[in-house]
């Protein structure tokens, strides 16, 4: 498994695909993510037209009208389905295609195995982000992680798995699901995004669950409005302390000719310096967006 490039993927947003007039605004909302949606977020009969639309806006988008920082991203449907086989084929015809395509209701590492040798077949760089909502996915989570260096984050779908597992969307129903994502994600040194919090009335509830699951792991959250985005931000960034301490420990490790060191009385082996690294360096990457 390679190391891949490390950044901040804090936050995410949607933009509709029969929508292609959203997207530039989505890209100055100051999420890190920004996805046009051929999913959930069109209608059966419009999925011909979103498909067009996007594939047809990215072919005609430089790359240098997406904001330094910020990934574009198109949500494709399933695999599994005719509108999944027809988005990839739009995808593989495309001769400028979407830097990143995000695959729903994922069951198996061979789903991203299949899309991944069709994209290498057509000479295609694209990145994968896989969304983790079925219960067979979140069986095979650790493998699919695995599965191939295209893949540069994990999302939980939350909603569709609650839904699998005939459980209420709380907390404390799913934190043994997000608790393997967490686990496979990690494993695979792979970004990890939380399901969207879906009620607007009630912002401190987001507050809560994100700080909830950056402490079990996630590196994000997505958003369904863009005023939800500054505090996933916040959230989500290093604060001053944590790269402060970050950075004392890099420096004691890199003086130091043994596997640990002490700081501030408390004994810490290098296996922890690798996410001291990440640390600073998001850090510094936000810094330099000003």
């Amino acid at each position: 498994m390679t190391d891949r490039a490390i950044q901040p993927r804090r936050s995410l947003i949607f933009a509709p695909g029969t929508r292609p007039d959203m997207f530039p605004k989505a890209l100055k909302t100051g999420a890190d993510i920004v996805t046009v949606d051929l999913e959930d977020a069109v209608a059966p009969a419009l999925k011909p037209e979103a498909r067009d639309k996007t594939i047809a806006m990215f072919a005609e988008r430089s790359a240098d009208e997406i904001p330094d920082g910020v990934e574009a991203v198109v949500r494709i449907n399933c695999l599994r389905t005719a509108d999944g086989m027809k988005d990839v084929i739009a995808v593989i015809d495309s001769p400028n295609p979407p830097p990143a395509l995000m695959m729903t209701k994922v069951c198996s590492a061979d789903e991203v195995l299949i899309l991944d040798d069709a994209l290498e077949e057509a000479g295609h760089a694209t990145r994968l982000h896989v969304i983790i909502e079925t219960n067979d996915g979140l069986n095979a989570c650790y493998d699919i992680a695995q599965c191939s260096d295209r893949v540069d984050s994990l999302l939980f779908g939350g909603v569709d798995i609650s839904a699998e597992l005939r459980a209420d969307q709380t907390w404390e129903n799913l934190l043994y699901a997000r608790s393997r994502v967490v686990n496979a994600a990690a494993g695979a040194k792979l970004d990890l995004i939380d399901v969207p919090w879906l009620d607007l009335e009630q912002p401190a509830g987001m507050t809560e669950e994100a700080r909830r699951s950056k402490s079990l792991g996630f590196t994000g959250k997505a958003a369904i409005h863009p005023k939800q985005i500054a505090e996933l931000n916040t959230i989500f960034s290093p604060q001053p302390d944590e790269v402060a301490n970050a950075k004392e420990i890099i420096q004691a490790f890199e003086e130091s000719d043994t596997g640990l060191v002490v700081i501030n009385g408390k004994l810490i082996e290098r296996p922890v310096v690798r996410s001291m690294y990440r640390i600073v360096a998001i850090a510094e990457q936000i810094s330099a967006r000003g």
